[in-house]
């Protein structure tokens, strides 16, 4: 386990996926029966990648437990035991994925706990929570990306929810605004999203009358009267209305800590986030929602969310964030130009999304890399270099 590797990664098939974007990536035929959103890359349990070895390929998570201090680094098994702290995606959204939170660590080990206690099966549609861990992400854009992320200030949610609920939400409207803090803004998330099937119906009958005369003025406008049309009776409709709406350029990306409701709308990215399958959804889904424990979760504080550029360091650009598991750098090379790696690190997966590449390391073959290649970089491997006209991502765990 002394050697870089190439990885065969699975792919994840949703109905908000894309029909061409991986494919491409990839250089594969694209599919014509369901569409392709993930893309994963490392060792969880429900899609470890495959490792090429001399006896073929052979499955990553399987090789940790095997090896977990030459491929982890040793520090890093101590600290996460045989299990890969993090998950690198690539995600191709054509469609909005659910609005949804992440526990926090203490959160999501009393909810797991809880829920077996219930003897509610993993495999349940109303699981919330897979495992103890937290969920902290980062999306950056490799394309123009649209996520809904973190709450609006509450005087601009005042302001949107006035121009198409001035009737059905005159009373919550004026309640927020009278009192506008993080408890105001529960009490009107809560009341929106518990809200009988009545009510329900003429707030959204009143959105869909009024939105459309807005579309021009406000973006956020656009993507409700797009959200009344295919989710007719989902108060999560509304959702850029109370959640900020960016759209990021190539590059940018977003920190999502714990209790940070957000929503990805469309566009390619890549996603590195913590192991962990905890996800508490809130709209926007034919998939089970909870709404007591999505309010237990989520953070309703008036966050500023910021947009985040990489920081030059040596040869690489990183994107830094307060996670611990993970992460995330953009390698740039060109011809005259070497990259070389860190002599000291735990593992590290290598993805091209650009160009061509070779990368060598301490012992074993060059490998050649080339748009949608991947690779692992064990901890074992004592350094290595990178050479050729690339752009290329890394996802690792610090030390």
């Amino acid at each position: 386990m002394n050697r870089i590797r190439f990885l065969k990664n699975i792919i994840k098939e949703y109905s908000w996926g894309s029909y061409t974007a991986i494919p491409k990536l990839l250089g594969i035929k694209p599919p014509y029966d369901k569409p392709q959103a993930e893309l994963w890359m490392g060792a969880h349990p429900s899609g470890s990648s495959m490792i090429r070895t001399e006896v073929g390929w052979e499955n990553l998570s399987g090789l940790i437990r095997k090896y977990p201090g030459k491929i982890l680094g040793k520090n890093c098994a101590k600290k996460y035991g045989e299990e890969l702290p993090f998950l690198f995606k690539v995600i191709a959204a054509s469609e909005p994925l659910s609005i949804q939170a992440h526990p926090n660590r203490a959160m999501a080990k009393e909810g797991f706990m809880r829920e077996n206690r219930q003897g509610i099966p993993f495999d349940s549609s109303k699981r919330n929570y897979k495992d103890e861990n937290q969920k902290p992400e980062l999306v950056c854009a490799l394309t123009d990306f649209e996520v809904l992320c973190g709450f609006r200030k509450v005087s601009d949610i005042v302001v949107l929810f006035k121009k198409v609920c001035p009737k059905s939400l005159a009373k919550a409207i004026t309640a927020l605004g009278n009192k506008p803090d993080s408890s105001g803004l529960k009490i009107f998330f809560s009341y929106l999203m518990r809200m009988g099937s009545d009510r329900k119906k003429r707030v959204l009958s009143e959105a869909a009358g009024n939105v459309r005369k807005f579309t021009y003025d406000e973006p956020a406008y656009g993507r409700v009267a797009q959200f009344i049309e295919k989710y007719p009776s989902d108060i999560g409709t509304l959702s850029p209305l109370y959640l900020n709406l960016f759209r990021l350029n190539p590059g940018q990306a977003i920190f999502l800590p714990a209790g940070l409701l957000h929503a990805y709308l469309e566009g390619v990215a890549l996603e590195v986030m913590a192991g962990s399958d905890n996800v508490i959804r809130g709209g926007l889904t034919q998939k089970h929602i909870d709404l007591r424990e999505l309010l237990n979760i989520v953070n309703f504080r008036d966050r500023r969310v910021k947009v985040i550029l990489p920081v030059k360091k040596r040869d690489e650009y990183i994107y830094k964030t307060p996670a611990r598991e993970f992460t995330l750098s953009k390698i740039s090379i060109d011809r005259g130009r070497t990259y070389a790696g860190s002599q000291r690190r735990n593992a590290e997966i290598i993805l091209c999304t650009e160009g061509r590449a070779v990368i060598t390391g301490s012992e074993g073959d060059p490998l050649n890399m080339s748009q949608g290649k991947s690779v692992i970089v064990p901890a074992s491997v004592k350094s290595y270099r990178i050479d050729g006209e690339a752009i290329l991502y890394k996802a690792r765990t610090p030390l």
